[in-house]
């Protein structure tokens, strides 16, 4: 979104705004217009029928006074007519009984259906003139005919003073919502403007920029997670530096140890009486390699999250006991033993079973490198709530606190665990922490430096029994 579409926004608004001002100049004027024609022709209708119906009795000197008062009243002119069209009487005239003027082509059936019209009234009048005109009947017979004339003109400007009032309320509208469009500007467009900024200093690559948008609504929340996306994308970026790095010093250290070896035994700097010694430590070199590269193709099939687990149903106490059995080559150096307090009987669990051995065979391995010598290893299983907890807990030189949140990220290693695990890859217990997660289920680990570490994770029991 560009800025240009807040300027569409606002030019929208101003042409609805003078589309309004024309539609109430035009369309309004024209309805109002009308109705106060039906108005002024529903009252002036009302007065020509009450006069008709009391001119019995009355002298035409009476009823023109009378009508004066009412004629001026009502801002109307005011004429009786014979049948023949000779006016009796004018209030706009004074009363003559001689001679008295007669309209031409008068003739009341050209009102039709209509109670009144608009025109001069047969050029009477020089303007035009709402007329309403009804009979005096007595008798059953029509004698002639009241006839009441108010000038459009007059009627004109009351709409024309009703409209300068629509449009004065028009504009406090109009100008109450321009105050409305400023507050969208505030609430709205600004921290849309600043979210776009945001967007483009992330494009521009610098993720450490923070919106400023704290607001409680949809702008704020849409502010905070793209803050927090910026933050995880910086955090993943600084991930992949420390990967490639570590990488990077994993696979040099043995490279190095091989092409120095290697171009050694070439040159003869190595006499031939140890080059079969040298050559063994080639091999462990080419041995940590495969063994890392195996573990990151691991870590990769995670990463992807279309990493299948063949899950089946097995008794975990018999995968511990045969996974222990074979760190007995292990132990006998440091005079470490493996104690096994398993669960009595068997112990099914649905798991893929491979992935679990590999978990079990990283903690003990761990548990051995790190345990002092002439110490044990506890291997145990526990049941609750048809869920099975499995621990591997060593005496070794245990873990520092400030590296307990750490120790499953890739390639870390505490400086307690360099300085006796110069062979370790760093990537042991990332893969124990996802393979666990895989499952559904969680690994723990509880650590005190100068006591031991233990770690537990858990897994599902299978059920037994009728459903």
């Amino acid at each position: 979104m560009k800025k240009t579409l807040y300027v569409k926004f606002v030019i929208g608004y101003i042409i609805l705004g003078i589309l309004g001002f024309v539609t109430i100049s035009t369309l309004g004027s024209s309805f109002l217009g009308r109705t106060l024609v039906r108005q002024n022709a529903n009252a002036l209708h009302k007065e020509a029928t009450a006069i008709a119906s009391s001119t019995s009795n009355t002298t035409l000197e009476d009823m023109h006074r009378n009508l004066l008062v009412l004629s001026s009243y009502q801002d109307a002119t005011i004429l009786l007519i014979r049948t023949n069209g000779e006016l009796l009487l004018n209030t706009a005239e004074s009363l003559i009984l001689e001679s008295p003027q007669t309209l031409d082509n008068f003739n009341p059936a050209v009102f039709g259906n209509s109670y009144y019209s608009m025109d001069n009234f047969y050029g009477h009048f020089e303007q035009d003139n709402l007329s309403v005109m009804v009979p005096i009947t007595a008798e059953l017979s029509t004698k002639g005919y009241v006839s009441i004339h108010r000038p459009l003109s007059i009627i004109y400007a009351e709409r024309e003073d009703l409209l300068r009032n629509v449009y004065i309320v028009f504009l406090i509208l109009f100008f109450c919502s321009l105050l409305i469009l400023g507050i969208f500007t505030f609430v709205v467009y600004d921290p849309l403007r600043k979210i776009m900024h945001g967007a483009n200093q992330y494009v521009a690559g610098d993720l450490k920029y923070n919106i400023p948008v704290k607001s409680d609504d949809e702008m704020g929340y849409l502010s905070a997670t793209l803050n927090y996306m910026s933050d995880e994308l910086d955090h993943i970026g600084e991930y992949q530096r420390q990967f490639v790095s570590n990488v990077s010093h994993d696979f040099r250290s043995p490279l190095t140890s091989i092409k120095g070896y290697i171009e050694a035994i070439l040159d003869g700097t190595i006499p031939s009486e140890r080059q079969d010694h040298y050559l063994n430590i080639v091999l462990n070199e080419a041995d940590r390699l495969n063994t890392l590269t195996q573990s990151l193709l691991v870590l990769d099939n995670f990463d992807i999250h279309e990493f299948m687990l063949a899950i089946t149903t097995f008794d975990i106490n018999q995968i511990i006991k045969d996974t222990a059995a074979t760190f007995g080559g292990s132990c006998m150096p440091k005079n470490i033993t493996i104690e096994l307090h398993l669960i009595a009987g068997e112990l099914d669990v649905n798991a893929d079973i491979g992935k679990i051995q590999q978990v079990l065979y990283n903690l003990i391995d761990n548990a051995i490198k790190f345990s002092k010598p002439n110490s044990s290893i506890t291997v145990e299983t526990r049941e609750r709530y048809n869920t099975v907890f499995v621990s591997v807990k060593d005496t070794g030189v245990g873990i520092p606190k400030n590296s307990l949140s750490k120790i499953w990220d890739r390639f870390y290693k505490s400086d307690t665990s360099r300085g006796k695990d110069r062979n370790g890859t760093g990537l042991g217990l990332s893969i124990v922490k996802e393979i666990v997660n895989a499952h559904g289920h969680n690994i723990t680990v509880v650590s005190t430096e100068g006591i031991g570490t233990e770690f537990t994770f858990s897994l599902e029991k299978t059920k037994t029994g009728l459903l």
